[in-house]
């Protein structure tokens, strides 16, 4: 007989939720116009991170000057912006930006490395050279992404997931970036810990301050708010010469006016196709380039998915998920015929901030497409926000990529976890999702080469950089082992009854108020 006062079960279990509860608005709500280009504004902030991340580090190896550098930076944004706009109209229709990818470093690096260029001895014509190289290879690596999406190939590979097997992936799409958090805070904790700490009590602890109209003005705009407060105390810190005597990498990430984006920066300039010149074409080098397109592919997979559960939207149907990872194609083709040094990927940082601020419309990231595609064209007022230090931005991922990698583990309630089974599929994927890149991260940082070093460089570009990438680990060992071990009474452990549902288009009433296409356009391309 149960004890008085016992608890009942309904008491002491939570019930599977479709979709995620607690947001003020998911995907087809709007705030109101004001709000929704506030918001906006603050997730092309957001973005400029990745943006001048990448350009910064690869344009000086490749022998580019400061101009050359806020040109890759301004196509770069201009690109994410389009490429934003497709995907939201046509593709899966989340509210995900499409940004830059570090998944296309290792190839690129590659490139960058290839005798034939590296020995050009003319800075200017290695930096041309070397960008008609990169140019090239994404050209040809863009098609693997466009097959495999607008064939429904990559449908028929989701058929293969269950939510037991893509918990670990989509976690790994935001814990798999933990050395973008802290370690780039640590590089100048003067204004990276502040950051981080004002940005947790402005959207967690004093989120409950409101301004009429029922606003949560601090949750809402909390990354702003701490972002011009940080970046003033930056750049007091640097205008009093409170870094002049630091060593030089200090100096790079604390200064506000280290970056020479405002100076390298034009006016008024509107990026173009073939903008550096012809492109080049290399077998070795777009081989190399077609393992960073699956790894974005899969990355991004999780990434569409975890946009879902912040939009409070149903999982993508196959359908819908390969139509984006088609679009995401076209993104990586733009990516290369314009010369942004990275192909298109699922910009995960965006996606947090759709937790963090709990709005999930999707027009909010297109009113942010807008500012990307008008700031990249205004050269200097761009460039004065991409100054920003990145240990600013690294505070502020420590946030939303962990809100990221917890809505991945939510995906395990519609599993059994008191399954032996689910916890050793679980536990490996996640744990080897982690170590695997580590090791191969840790013996490039020594060697100066990856774990695969043969003398052909294609091989080793794809193998480096499959096994650098946690998403993609985590995929192939969670989706292997959910689909050998014990398959035959495990699929209500697995999560399928529900996921079953969420396969096609028709499965559920709510995907087509979520996913159908604009202007009619189910009519030409029905869904499946």
């Amino acid at each position: 007989m149960a004890a008085a006062g016992a608890p009942k079960p309904e008491e002491m279990s939570h019930p599977a939720m479709d979709q995620l509860q607690g947001l003020d608005y998911c995907i087809d709500s709007n705030p109101s116009w004001g709000e929704t280009v506030a918001l906006g504004f603050q997730h092309y902030i957001l973005a400029l991170g990745t943006a001048v991340m990448i350009p910064s580090f690869l344009v000086p190896w490749m022998g580019g000057t400061h101009e050359d550098k806020a040109k890759v930076v301004q196509t770069m944004l201009f690109v994410q912006g389009i490429n934003t706009l497709l995907q939201t109209l046509f593709g899966t229709r989340l509210p995900a930006v499409i940004g830059g990818s570090y998944a296309y470093m290792v190839p690129i690096v590659s490139i960058i490395n290839d005798p034939s260029l590296a020995g050009i001895e003319s800075p200017s014509l290695r930096f041309r050279n070397t960008m008609k190289a990169i140019q090239g290879s994404m050209i040809v690596a863009s098609s693997i992404q466009v097959i495999l999406g607008y064939s429904q190939l990559w449908a028929l590979c989701s058929r293969f997931f269950s939510p037991l097997a893509m918990a670990p992936v989509i976690a790994l799409a935001g814990f798999g970036l933990f050395d973008r958090g802290f370690p780039m805070v640590g590089q100048c904790v003067e204004i990276g810990i502040p950051m981080l700490i004002l940005f947790v009590a402005l959207s967690q602890y004093l989120k409950h301050i409101q301004l009429k109209k029922q606003l949560p003005i601090l949750e809402r705009f909390a990354l702003i708010l701490s972002i011009v407060v940080i970046w003033a105390y930056a750049h007091i810190l640097t205008a009093s010469g409170a870094y002049k005597h630091r060593p030089e990498k200090t100096q790079i990430s604390c200064r506000t006016d280290m970056t020479n984006l405002i100076s390298g920066a034009s006016w008024i300039r509107v990026p173009y196709p073939l903008q550096w010149g012809a492109p080049s074409f290399s077998a070795d080098h777009a081989f190399g380039m077609m393992a960073a397109v699956m790894v974005s592919l899969i990355e991004s997979t999780g990434g569409y998915k975890a946009a879902a559960r912040f939009a409070s939207a149903t999982p993508p149907p196959a359908h819908v998920l390969s139509r984006g990872i088609g679009w995401q194609g076209i993104g990586t083709l733009l990516s290369g015929l314009f010369g942004t040094l990275s192909g298109s990927s699922v910009s995960m940082e965006n996606i947090g901030l759709l937790g963090s601020t709990r709005v999930g419309s999707r027009r909010v990231i297109q009113i942010s497409a807008g500012f990307m595609i008008f700031f990249s064209i205004l050269g200097k007022f761009g460039a004065l926000f991409a100054s920003i230090p990145f240990p600013i931005f690294a505070a502020v991922y420590c946030v939303l990529f962990s809100l990221v990698g917890s809505v991945g583990l939510s995906f395990l309630q519609f599993t059994n976890m008191n399954s032996l089974r689910n916890l050793f599929i679980t536990g490996v994927a996640l744990f080897l999702g982690l170590s695997v890149p580590e090791y191969f991260m840790d013996y490039t940082r020594s060697t100066l080469h990856g774990p695969a070093h043969t003398r052909a460089g294609w091989f080793n570009d794809f193998l480096n950089t499959i096994f650098s990438s946690p998403p993609t680990v985590a995929l192939i060992l969670a989706v292997f082992l959910d689909n050998t071990l014990d398959l035959k009474d495990s699929a209500k452990d697995r999560g399928m009854p529900w996921w079953a549902k969420f396969r096609t288009f028709k499965g559920d009433s709510r995907n087509e108020e979520f996913y159908t296409l604009p202007f009619n356009l189910n009519r030409f391309f029905p869904p499946s």
